[in-house]
């Protein structure tokens, strides 16, 4: 079997994996909107979303190994293929024309972003100082982007991308500081990413929980999309990568970024009915026929005596 088809194929499994857990959050969601981080911890429906979010993450590292950026980096979006018709078929229910056509144009504008950002593994890493700034204007986008306000889970889900997304570059610094050996293993530079990558990862995955109370398609949508952007703003303003194609390569990205954005209006105008609503419907109340009361019997009228009895004395 050759690398690039046990890529391939890591890569399928990885992101059946990402949808199952996107799945999963959603309808932990789904099943009590009200959950907060504390009850969270101790579900063990949201471990095992946790469970499968980082088998799909090691599965894609793996992968990484056997085939290029360009190859692995784009079947990473067949999460949103799997998780809409997944979702769907866990809710009872078909998936819709609307959810179709949008996963497809999310889909079509992710492939042509993903073209023209990716290319060869690069060997620059973040100096702590720009993995700081980073860090400084991450934290401060997703506090704007939490905000109570309209659309919250759209937000989220555009928070949660970038958290991952800002995540997954600050693991290339540390893998690469790490594998170069051109400095010691447990390095300032190499502790100090590490716990920013642990942050953000976990950022990203609360973030994804809330963003999954209104429903699957969009917020994952959104996720998918802001993901590999934020990676790639990184990867194009500070470790030296550069779009492929030229000037032609900036049009076909500008248009992946239209469609996506088109395919995730399509995702967010869809609002799939939930089934099975824990919460009880509300009492109506009936009224209650009241039967009549009987009529008191008329108290006896004592006896007056007659003229021919005589009184006791």
């Amino acid at each position: 079997m050759s690398a690039a088809l046990i890529a391939v194929l890591l890569c399928l499994v990885s992101s059946v994996a990402y949808a199952a857990a996107a799945v999963a959050q959603e309808r932990l969601a789904a099943r009590d909107p009200r959950t907060g981080a504390l009850r969270m911890l101790g579900s063990g429906a949201w471990w095992w979303s946790v469970a499968l979010n980082a088998s799909a993450a090691l599965l894609h590292v793996v992968a990484l190994k056997y085939g290029p950026l360009t190859v692995v980096q784009p079947l990473g979006a067949l999460t949103l293929v799997a998780a809409v018709p997944l979702g769907a078929r866990l809710a009872g229910r078909r998936v819709s024309a609307v959810e179709w056509r949008g996963t497809g144009l999310t889909l079509l504008g992710l492939g042509a972003l993903l073209l023209t950002a990716s290319g060869p593994a690069p060997d620059d890493v973040l100096s702590v100082p720009e993995a700081l700034t980073v860090a400084g204007a991450t934290a401060a986008l997703i506090g704007v982007l939490s905000r109570p306000g309209a659309r919250p889970g759209l937000r989220h889900a555009t928070a949660s991308g970038i958290a991952s997304g800002v995540a997954s570059a600050l693991t290339q610094t540390v893998t690469v500081a790490v594998t170069d050996r051109s400095g010691p293993l447990l390095s300032v530079q190499v502790i100090g990413v590490a716990v920013l990558v642990a942050a953000f990862a976990a950022g990203g995955l609360l973030l994804s929980q809330t963003a999954y109370r209104g429903g699957l398609g969009a917020p994952l949508a959104v996720v998918t999309l802001a993901n590999p952007v934020a990676a790639a703003v990184i990867g194009l303003a500070l470790l030296g990568e550069r779009l492929r194609g030229g000037p032609a390569g900036v049009l076909l990205a500008l248009t992946g970024a239209a469609l996506a954005a088109w395919g995730v209006v399509q995702l967010s105008r869809q609002t799939p009915e939930r089934h099975g609503d824990p919460r009880p419907a509300a009492a109506v109340p009936v009224p209650v026929p009241v039967p009549e009361e009987a009529s008191p019997e008329p108290a006896p009228v004592p006896r007056q005596p007659g003229p021919g009895h005589l009184t006791a004395l």
